[in-house]
């Protein structure tokens, strides 16, 4: 059971590091493979996207087919999609290598909680839930930081390849272990139905709206990159209409019709989009604008990932059971106020301003992000029904990842519009921008429900 529980661990930190690592390591691939601003744009959205897209699917694939074998998939090609991305010699290959990570990713990740649930007794589930907080909080930190010192050590003269060829030692052993310690898959349930239709008609939306925003901001808003942005909305609404007639939808229509359960959605799309961009330009804004390297990058940001993993255990620990909602404004307000505060030390001493003089700014942003993107999810299914859990919980899972892509190549397209002004000036639109769309997302917290499912509601 402990080698279960270690192999679903590996899993997850494998996803938690691959989603992390291209914000400290953008600039440097970006610069060696001449890929210039199109590909630091790219590099985060295309893993969140496809990841995003496919991770309920990924799970409904592993009850038709069976958990261990959709795993064995799943970290197979995971592996085999990172020495893609290791070893790819220009930029186009490496984004296709990045959208085959996050695609099998979607099929390893569910399989783990499935496999744990069917395993285990409660008490050692219990133990399994424990240990994913910390685990995955390690790897959050941990991800920028590796990446950071790898690209300074130029390991055999690699640069930044190892952040990504390091997983196919972790994957092999991955692979190795689940061939011999996962259960067999004796009740696989062959009549789950999953709707393809449904993902493909949001793949193609998400991909057409992100397109059109790369490449408008990037080469000018001409003809492609209008149609492209049209086209994402029309496959967009073709995918709301598959929702309301499909006879087994991806979210459940009843989700839809639950005031709570959809501004918790919206408030997740809205702060995940402006945290996650502003995470990603901050890196750019050290490295770029202020000249740091990717080593003292991530070491620069270690404050604000601090304070976002002990906020995060804060508020799971028992404040979002004794605030609900409430919590998601207080992070939401704590993270305007430390996104000011790094406003304020940027307009004054612009790219003069010191990682020690911002350090205390991060930290304040880390708890505000650490206590709203921890909450929001678990208040906003306060009103869900038992049978609902499970489609409200994977599209919550869905919509961070789509958010995460949309607000990296938003918030980064933003950053570079801006930066002909000074890198500065770039900085500072990118916050005023963060600002105001986190602060817009404030009035809908007061919908979602009072308090988290364990709570009695009011």
């Amino acid at each position: 059971m402990w080698a279960i529980l270690g192999l679903v661990l590996l899993a997850d930190a494998l996803d938690v590091i691959d989603a992390t690592v291209t914000n400290i390591a953008a600039p440097t691939i970006a610069g060696e493979l001449s890929g210039g601003e199109s590909l630091i744009k790219w590099l985060g959205p295309a893993y969140m996207l496809a990841m995003g897209v496919l991770l309920v699917v990924g799970g409904r694939l592993g009850d038709r087919f069976g958990q261990r074998r959709l795993f064995l998939i799943g970290m197979g090609g995971f592996t085999l999609a990172s020495a893609v991305a290791g070893f790819s010699p220009d930029p186009a290959l490496l984004i296709v290598a990045r959208v085959a990570q996050g695609a099998f990713g979607a099929l390893l990740i569910p399989q783990g909680m499935a496999i744990m649930t069917k395993a285990f007794d409660r008490d050692m589930l219990a133990k399994a839930f424990g240990l994913f907080g910390p685990v995955l909080a390690l790897s959050s930190v941990g991800g920028p930081v590796l990446a950071g010192f790898l690209i300074s050590a130029d390991v055999f003269g690699l640069s930044w390849r190892p952040i990504f060829l390091i997983n196919i030692i972790l994957g092999v052993a991955g692979m190795i272990m689940a061939v011999r310690i996962l259960p067999r898959d004796d009740d696989a349930d062959r009549s789950t139905v999953v709707d393809g239709w449904a993902s493909g008609l949001l793949g193609v939306a998400m991909l057409g709206l992100l397109y059109g925003l790369i490449e408008g901001s990037t080469n000018g808003w001409g003809v492609i990159p209008i149609v492209s942005i049209v086209v994402g909305v029309l496959f967009f609404a073709a995918f709301a209409y598959r929702q309301r007639t499909a006879t087994h939808p991806l979210i459940k229509p009843s989700l839809l019709k639950n005031r709570g359960f959809t501004s918790g959605l919206l408030v997740c799309l809205v702060a995940v989009a402006a945290g996650t961009g502003l995470l990603f330009v901050l890196s750019l804004f050290l490295q770029e604008g202020l000249h740091v390297s990717p080593r003292d990058t991530s070491l620069g940001l270690v404050p604000l990932t601090l304070g976002l993993v002990a906020a995060g255990f804060a508020a799971m620990g028992g404040l979002v059971a004794k605030l609900g909602r409430r919590l998601v404004f207080i992070g939401l307000t704590i993270d305007l106020v430390g996104c000011g505060w790094v406003l304020v030390l940027v307009t004054y001493s612009g790219t003069n301003v010191s990682l020690w003089a911002l350090a205390p700014a991060f930290f304040v942003i880390g708890v505000g992000i650490g206590l709203s993107f921890a909450t929001i999810p678990v208040v906003a299914l306060g009103d869900a029904k038992p049978d609902e859990a499970g489609s409200a919980s994977g599209s919550f899972s869905s919509i961070q990842q789509l958010a995460s892509a949309i607000g990296s190549a938003a918030v980064t397209s933003i950053f570079f519009q801006a930066a002909a002004s000074g890198l500065g000036h770039a900085m500072k639109a990118s916050l005023v921008v963060v600002l105001a769309v986190t602060a817009l997302s404030l009035p809908v917290v007061a919908l979602m429900p009072r308090k988290a499912p364990s709570e009695p509601q009011q």
